[in-house]
């Protein structure tokens, strides 16, 4: 008989200082141990103007539940949840609140699954860990004791990458460069642009002049992506939003070993149907 699975729980934290200072909303759940094939943990990272109580998130903590495996789903700041104007928002600052998170609730190897602006979210999050461990190695051999706090930092690490209709580099690729001029000139004397939406209730959303200045720092398509953990890519052909050839982009800029790039012919940007889902957990479970 099995022991019955406990629900997610609703936490929250805090994340920056004065001004900036805003509650982080977070879902997570404890798997059912760390032995022999207990699988890695999951951590879902969400798109833009998205929350954690999407369908992907969900079905995805389900699968988590049924198969004992730590989840941890949360709301960057002005979504969902967690407290924030959303067009207070940049890249940086929900980066900002995935470190946060991860370094928070996640304990041992984690697949980072991001989609849309949440697969960005992933490279940039997974860039950052990947950095943080190779510093610890190098700090081995120093102090112990002014090395505790980093391995406290370094207790989860990386074992995988699911990205969904992945949107690296989106404010300048897919936004600043496919506005029109008027639109541009909106942004850079008003400061924002309000977006009609197709999505939620339709309701427009603004487009800062923040976002895409700010964006221009985290940048990752200019160069190689070598985070040393296999990635699993699926895209629409039919994805509006996100051109399959952006997800092409991508796999030139990682490494050729253990990258696979799933093309679903008649899928949308949401790939949110069951056949699409199913697709995203069995690379989850590819993975490990």
């Amino acid at each position: 008989m099995t022991s019955a699975i406990p629900d997610a729980v609703l936490d929250f934290i805090d994340v920056g200082e004065g001004s900036s200072a805003r509650r982080i909303a977070v879902r997570h759940r404890a798997g059912r141990g760390s032995g022999p094939g207990q699988g890695p943990g999951l951590v879902w990272l969400g798109g833009f103007k998205s929350d954690m109580q999407g369908g992907k998130a969900v079905a995805l903590d389900g699968w988590a539940g049924e198969h004992g495996r730590a989840a941890v789903r949360f709301d960057y700041s002005g979504h969902g949840e967690s407290s924030g104007d959303f067009a207070d928002g940049t890249i940086g600052s929900w980066l900002e609140d995935s470190i946060a998170v991860f370094e928070r609730f996640c304990t041992g190897p984690q697949i980072l699954i991001g989609s849309s602006m949440g697969g960005w979210m992933a490279l940039l999050l997974a860039r950052e860990i990947k950095r943080r461990q190779e510093s610890l190695q190098e700090n081995q051999q120093e102090n112990q004791q002014e090395n505790q706090q980093e391995n406290q930092q370094a207790k989860a690490s990386l074992a995988g990458l699911v990205l969904i209709a992945p949107a690296p580099d989106f404010t300048e690729e897919l936004m600043w460069k496919n506005f029109s001029p008027e639109v541009k000139q909106e942004i850079e004397t008003k400061g924002f642009w309000l977006r009609p939406s197709e999505y939620g209730d339709g309701t427009p959303y603004p487009i800062t002049r923040k976002l895409i200045e700010e964006g221009r720092n985290h940048l990752v398509l200019g160069g190689a992506i070598d985070l040393g953990c296999p990635v699993r890519i699926l895209q629409g052909a039919q994805d509006p939003d996100v051109p399959w050839q952006h997800a092409f982009a991508l796999t030139h800029r990682l490494p050729a070993d253990d990258v696979v790039l799933t093309l679903i012919q008649d899928g949308d940007h949401r790939l949110s149907r069951p056949q699409d889902i199913a697709r995203i957990l069995a690379a989850v479970a590819e993975i490990g």
